[in-house]
């Protein structure tokens, strides 16, 4: 079988995606490190950010559709944060099945002792770096991450 042709620009965005795999799981081996002590994972800690950043409680098909991630993985993920105190579910008045999920208390404190952590990290991971060139990187990763939204690509399995 032979493989279709790769433009140039096509090669050089196929190394990248190739090390972004790569960077993705370095990211999430050193986050599962930093917040361990918190009794978090990466993925815990990043739906609770996605809780905190949001301007009201959300269901959970909300907060996926933020994270970029599949339902039933956040599911499991906000059942495993309820079961540790760190959220709760509120009723929805706009829909009787999809509750609302609040940070508790408790939630909101382990969310802030992470990003306490998480600042000195991130200051060290930046250094050295041009903020020039990050802020480039991030154009063409939002550029990239619109083009799949676009193209459907990525969307959630049901």
């Amino acid at each position: 079988m032979r493989e279709a042709a790769r433009t140039s620009a096509g090669t050089a965005l196929t190394d990248l995606m190739l090390d972004l795999f790569r960077l993705n799981s370095r990211i999430l081996t050193a986050g599962d490190r930093l917040v361990a002590g918190l009794g978090l994972t990466s993925a815990r800690w990043q739906v609770l950010g996605t809780i905190a950043a949001s301007d009201r409680p959300q269901p959970v098909a909300w907060l996926a559709r933020d994270m970029g991630a599949n339902r039933q993985n956040v599911q499991r993920i906000v059942n495993d944060l309820e079961r540790g105190g760190l959220i709760a579910f509120a009723t929805n008045p706009h829909h009787r099945r999809a509750q609302l999920v609040v940070l508790t208390d408790k939630g909101k404190l382990t969310f802030d002792a992470a990003m306490r952590l998480q600042a000195p990290w991130i200051n060290r991971l930046a250094d050295g770096l041009q903020i020039e060139e990050i802020a480039t990187t991030h154009r063409v990763m939002t550029a990239l991450r619109r083009k799949l939204e676009a193209d459907g690509e990525g969307d959630e399995q049901a």
